[in-house]
């Protein structure tokens, strides 16, 4: 099991949202580059990157500072937020991102899903993000009438091989991630891999994702704990690997 530490990119900087609000941010650097390098240094091998101001509008804004980041580390690097076209995902994919996470066009636009998996395969990744089980869109401003579980279900049978589930709830909020969401989500898709996100900020947290025994539960994505430093990546990395 992997931890992806993240770095959310907006205005050009480093910050954290709390439960998805552009207007609970904080700012926690400027040289978000600098930032991947202090998480590849520590011992990370995969980061996770969200263009909050793409996820927002509905365009990257970010391509640049993105190959920037991936340049400068030696990390698998995946990146959401605002990819809702084709040249948007052609943009991260020339970055040399690992994994492109589709949002809220896999949800209203399956045919785009499909066509963009055909083109680039495993590199395509979904994200999935949900209140009480159904699913959120445009930067968790709309929540949907579609339950997590059977949008994954869909997704798998076009193809994606990898799903970052979200229980946006917890996200921010230090608490431990949905375990009852998380198993539910493993189950439903079993031959995809599953990124838990949202509330993992101990190390007793991944243990606890760990002890689902879910084979196809991938990593955990950890944020606001590291920079506020509730925990350090190295404890994290540590309960992941057992």
């Amino acid at each position: 099991m992997f931890v992806l530490p993240a770095i959310d990119l907006m205005d050009g900087c480093c910050v954290r949202l709390s439960q998805g609000r552009a207007d609970r941010r904080t700012v926690y650097s400027d040289r978000p580059a600098d930032q991947a390098k202090v998480f590849a240094a520590a011992g990370a091998t995969q980061l996770h990157v969200v263009d909050l101001d793409g996820a927002f509008t509905g365009e990257p804004k970010h391509a640049k500072l993105i190959a920037e980041i991936i340049r400068e580390t030696a990390m698998t690097v995946e990146v959401g937020g605002g990819l809702r076209t084709d040249a948007a995902v052609a943009a991260v994919m020339e970055a040399g991102v690992a994994r492109a996470i589709i949002g809220t066009r896999a949800l209203e636009d399956t045919e785009a899903l499909a066509r963009w998996v055909a083109a680039y395969g495993a590199r395509i990744a979904v994200g999935i993000d949900a209140r009480g089980g159904f699913v959120q869109t445009r930067g968790w401003v709309e929540t949907s009438t579609v339950r997590a579980v059977d949008l994954a279900k869909k997704v798998a049978a076009i193809g994606v091989k990898t799903i970052i589930y979200t229980d946006t709830a917890t996200d921010g909020m230090l608490g431990g991630t949905n375990l009852p969401a998380m198993a539910e989500m493993c189950d439903a898709v079993p031959g995809v891999n599953i990124i838990a996100s949202g509330g993992v900020s101990q190390p007793d947290h991944v243990r606890a994702l760990r002890g689902l025994n879910r084979p196809n539960l991938f990593g955990a994505i950890v944020g606001k704990a590291l920079y506020e430093g509730v925990t350090t990546l190295p404890e994290m990395l540590a309960a992941a690997r057992g």
